[in-house]
């Protein structure tokens, strides 16, 4: 077995809970380079991994001989120029989400992938549903639900609601482009279960308009609103509303509603993954069990690696998914820019 030997472009906080111990686990790969932001930040996570070679910047990294494979923890503002150089360099990519600051730069990714089919591409998938995924799509494609008719997807904490706290990266739009709060990784969690909004009309709100920045010292503005809702209309006639909040005390989690005809499905994802269902003709919701041989479990390092060796493919997230909620994600953007209704597909061009 061929050693694969991976390169890092921001070790952060992912990276650290989940790509470096996954990466670990698969057999004959190498964590062979790193390059963080910061040339201590670098060197820190080169000495707690034992990692061998640094960089001063990421164009070193991907230009680097010694480099199969290239993992993106940065911010969405780089996915897109790394994953484009590392392709036109022969790397297979793995890219943390979401997978661009704009529609336009995942389509420039995709596009990018398509011309080399060879190589491996995946964005690090959304967690929210893991663990009940297969129950889920059982329950749905059985039939349970009968026809789709409303979606009620709420993702709400109060990570943002005092005043004190500071500015956090993914208020900055030069660092997370029209990517709001956790807008995107619900609504790819959704689009796991159904289908994806047609067009969405949606608003914002920022109740802290200026935020301390602790890099600066300085106060700053919040670029990224603090609240979104969105409305949407689905294929054959369904509704989606989504409810995302960073301002809101004793809020339900993050939760997502599927409603049909003929019955309910709720799914928790907070504190913990549950499934509650009832039909029609029941007179409350009933606790639904994740059996341990159905549970999803998290492998996406473990896929990546398969992926590389021919033996799998990229089911969570390919790129194309990727577009798709990038889209959506613009989309919301350009409605809660103009106050009126916006088509999903090719949101962007």
């Amino acid at each position: 077995m061929e050693k694969i030997r991976v390169g890092i472009v921001g070790l952060g906080g992912n990276c650290h809970l989940q790509h470096v111990p996954g990466l670990r686990r698969c057999q004959e790969v190498e964590i062979t380079g790193v390059v963080n932001r910061r040339a201590e930040s670098t060197r820190a996570a080169a000495e707690k991994y034992g990692i061998p070679k640094t960089y001063d910047h990421w164009e070193q990294l991907v230009g680097d001989s010694d480099i199969d494979a290239v993992v993106i923890g940065t911010w969405p503002y780089l996915h897109c120029p790394i994953t484009l150089a590392a392709l036109e360099a022969g790397k297979h990519v793995l890219t943390e989400a979401r997978m661009a600051a704009s529609a336009v730069e995942a389509r420039k990714m995709y596009a990018a992938s398509q011309q080399h089919p060879e190589l491996v591409t995946q964005i690090v998938p959304s967690p929210f549903g893991f663990s009940g995924l297969p129950v889920i799509r059982e329950m749905v494609g059985s039939g349970f639900l009968g026809d789709l008719r409303e979606v009620a997807a709420l993702s709400v904490n109060n990570s943002l609601a005092g005043r004190e706290t500071p500015l956090h990266w993914r208020q900055i739009r030069e660092f997370s482009g029209v990517n709001m709060l956790s807008l995107g990784i619900l609504h790819e969690a959704v689009t796991r279960w159904v289908p994806s909004a047609e067009r969405v009309l949606a608003q914002t709100q920022t109740f802290t308009s200026r935020r301390l920045n602790a890099e600066t010292n300085d106060l700053a503005e919040a670029e990224i609103p603090d609240s979104v809702q969105v409305q949407g209309e689905l294929p054959g006639g369904a509704r989606s509303i989504y409810h995302i909040s960073g301002a809101i005390h004793h809020g339900p989690g993050d939760q997502i509603h599927l409603y049909g005809s003929e019955g309910t499905i709720k799914y928790l994802v907070s504190p913990e993954d549950k499934i509650f269902a009832a039909s029609h003709g029941d007179s409350e919701l009933r606790e639904v069990a994740i059996p341990p041989e159905k549970k999803y479990s998290w492998r996406v390092e473990e896929d990546f690696v398969d992926a590389i060796r021919g033996e799998g493919e990229i089911k969570l997230t390919d790129f194309a998914t990727g577009v798709a909620y990038m889209e959506f994600t613009e989309a919301v953007a350009k409605s809660a820019a103009s106050g009126a209704s916006v088509e999903v597909a090719g949101c962007g061009t």
